[in-house]
């Protein structure tokens, strides 16, 4: 079931070496990896976090495909043991199914902090499966289900395919709250009042309705301001390593070969993906950040918080939520969406989501926050920009709800506050900075490697001068871009941007011809004036999100004529907003 620390144990379990895997018969791709269990090799698949197989979401949809087309050895069914009285049913339908399955009771330390008392073994008894006790947060019990996982795949052969899995849900269906409310009498002793005074507590400051809200937005500008104040030092550290690596190593060894080869490899390779490098730490700080606020469970509460603005724009909670998780990234914000029902809510929702401040476009945005802005306003810089996101995707809301209505109710739990562990945050941001660098690097490369060309071609002509490629390519779009302050060199980096956020930056350091990010800085300052800067961000922020975004979007939607809107919307918007943004600061200033 959702929210009750699935991936966390898929973690746990599998290391962090998962990949993403396509199943036939499936719209998506599934999470999958290799387990090891005493020698065995086994292949876990992470199937979507679903409440009831009868559902009919998108998301309950896929794994009864999945159990219908593919014969599995084992079901690991995962339930959050302070919410036994509730999660039952889906171990019960499993039951019913005929598959062969192991229980795990997640957070069973929270079970007990709160007074539920589980019989295990009588549990386990009443379902024909074995009942575990875990946590996979302070890796409690991983040891005592990885030997029961590998007895059972020992005890029997691969499973059939369930046969009319729909026709035996639905004849079991009439029993199955009797059956719940039996199973929890007979194994479950629930706490004649709930013990959590604590989340008690905070919910009645940080849900209040007049205070809500402003302590949300406060705590999302204290972050990015940490964020801006702790991350570009060390930024600009590393990226001065990274230089004098290059010029003290790298260059002595090229020395022996040709001028342009020695140019591709140091200024179109080297110095672009050590620009885009440099930022890793700051990526590494803002998923800390958002890991602390979504564990914790204060991300449940702000979607709480927004709902009921959310619906007078034609969204709900979850909206929201989901623009929140696109400010790691906009893919899988988008295919969040999957957890709801109603098409007209889905596809507004994904008509938004592009506009949230993804990790790519926020390396763009410190760098030239700290090029153009003093640091004790930095951080005020970027909250204002994703101010700027937020404003964007409530505007296309109202203009598009007639469009796209929907009447779905929003049902939200709110989970318990939860103190994450440090180990279990460092591990996940380094899990979602590996991820990011080896989503994005093939898009660097290929960014930087083509504005380096665009750069130097034809050859003998002046690198990024007018003669060039790149200096034709910027010329030509001046008619469009000049109203908004975008000259020929920024309009190029744009360009390359359509494919990944993550060039544009690498782009400007092939372009400036500067790989140490304080150099850049000063090359980028010496050439742009601040009201272009604002102007170039603000394109930046709200204009075509990168090709990954746009696939996906045609690829939930299924329709091309509503990606060819997301991606044309988001264009006129940006120029509207850069060309009042420009004009109006050139005329105050």
């Amino acid at each position: 079931m959702p929210n009750t620390g699935k991936s966390t144990l898929f973690n746990r379990l599998t290391g962090h070496h998962a990949h993403i895997g396509n199943w036939p018969g499936l719209t998506v791709d599934l999470m999958q990896a290799e387990l090891q269990l005493s020698g065995r090799n086994v292949q876990l698949v992470d199937l979507p976090g679903i409440y009831d197989l009868r559902g009919h979401s998108d998301d309950e949809a896929v794994v009864r495909r999945f159990l219908e087309q593919t014969p599995v050895d084992l079901v690991l069914v995962v339930l959050n043991a302070s919410q036994l009285d509730r999660q039952l049913r889906l171990a019960l339908q499993v039951q019913q199914l005929g598959l062969p399955a192991v229980v795990a009771l997640n957070m069973a330390d929270e079970a007990a902090r709160f007074g539920v008392s589980i019989n295990a073994e009588s549990l386990g008894a009443a379902l024909g499966q074995p009942v575990l006790p875990l946590s996979a947060k302070y890796r409690q019990g991983l040891e005592t289900l990885q030997h029961t996982l590998l007895e059972q795949l020992e005890a029997g052969p691969m499973a059939a395919v369930p046969e009319q899995l729909e026709e035996r849900l639905a004849a079991a269906d009439a029993d199955l709250e009797g059956a719940m409310a039996a199973l929890v009498e007979r194994s479950v002793t629930l706490p004649g009042r709930w013990r959590d005074s604590r989340s008690r507590r905070l919910d009645a400051v940080l849900l209040h309705p007049l205070l809500g809200l402003p302590l949300f937005f406060l705590a999302m500008a204290l972050m990015f301001q940490g964020i801006y104040a702790i991350g570009v030092p060390v930024q600009e550290a590393l990226g001065g390593l990274l230089d004098q690596f290059g010029q003290l190593v790298l260059k002595p060894l090229l020395a022996p070969l040709p001028a342009l080869l020695q140019g591709f490899l140091l200024e179109g390779h080297y110095q672009g993906l050590g620009t885009v490098m440099a930022f890793l730490p700051v990526i590494a700080l803002f998923f800390l950040a958002m890991g602390v606020v979504e564990d914790s469970g204060y991300l449940s509460r702000a979607a709480y918080l927004m709902d009921a603005f959310m619906e007078r724009i034609g969204l709900d909670g979850r909206s929201f939520v989901l623009s929140l998780m696109g400010f790691g990234c906009n893919v899988p914000a988008i295919l969040g969406t999957r957890v709801m029902r109603d098409r007209g809510l889905r596809l507004l929702s994904m008509l938004v989501i592009p506009f949230s401040l993804c990790s790519a476009r926020l390396n763009v945005f410190l760098f030239m926050a700290a090029v153009f802005f003093p640091p004790r306003i930095g951080g005020l810089v970027i909250f204002g920009l994703y101010l700027m996101s937020c404003v964007a995707a409530m505007l296309t809301a109202l203009l598009f709800r007639g469009r796209f209505p929907s009447n779905e109710p929003l049902v939200l739990e709110l989970p318990p506050y939860r103190l994450p562990t440090a180990g279990q945050m460092l591990s996940r941001a380094w899990s979602e900075v590996k991820h990011f660098w080896l989503w994005s690097r093939r898009f660097i490369i290929f960014g930087v490697v083509a504005v380096w060309l665009l750069n130097n071609l034809p050859v003998g002509v002046e690198p990024a001068s007018s003669a060039s490629l790149a200096g034709q390519l910027g010329r030509f779009t001046q008619p469009l871009l000049a109203p908004i302050g975008i000259n020929p060199k920024l309009a190029v980096a744009l360009l390359f941007g359509f494919i990944a956020k993550e060039i544009v930056l690498g782009g400007l350091a092939v372009i400036y011809g500067q790989a140490d990010p304080a150099a850049l800085s000063r090359a980028i300052a010496s050439d742009v004036s601040w009201p272009q800067a604002v102007s170039f961000m603000l394109f930046t922020l709200l204009y075509t999100p990168c090709l990954s975004t746009v696939a996906v979007i045609r690829s939930e939607s299924k329709k091309l004529s509503f990606t060819l809107l997301s991606v044309a919307w988001s264009l006129l918007l940006a120029w509207l907003v850069s060309f009042v943004a420009f004009q109006t600061i050139t005329r105050l200033s």
